[in-house]
């Protein structure tokens, strides 16, 4: 089977809709209101679909990889956006292991993202 992928766009659900749609766009994310109960997300070419819908069993169990071209800078940008005070949020340092680095981040609801780079 051929084809040319294009994008990959999970979805993820969210406790409290409104605070996880402030929490996305103070980290950069461009939001589209799709529905009243339902947004796209996106930064450059990535994208994640943002839904009013919690299911504590799935979110809680819910991990995104998000490469970056520098995690030192992306993890200094989140320390500065001062989240975890202005959201409760977790945010793990960076790691550093053989394939590569990243740091862990927790949204409002308990979506675990991972923001990191591949080793070279």
């Amino acid at each position: 089977m051929e084809h040319q992928i294009k994008s990959i766009r999970p979805f993820i659900g969210a406790k409290d809709f409104e605070v996880s749609r402030r929490f996305y766009r103070d980290l950069g994310f461009e939001e589209t209101v799709l529905e009243a109960n339902f947004s796209v997300f996106k930064s450059d070419a990535i994208a994640f679909y943002l839904q009013d819908y919690y299911a504590k069993e799935w979110i809680e169990n819910t991990m995104v990889f998000l490469e970056v071209d520098d995690v030192d800078r992306y993890y200094q940008k989140l320390l500065a956006l001062n989240v975890t005070e202005k959201y409760g949020v977790k945010l793990t340092p960076i790691r550093h292991m053989d394939w590569g680095s990243e740091c862990f981040l927790h949204d409002p609801s308990g979506v675990l993202w991972h923001f990191g780079k591949f080793s070279e």
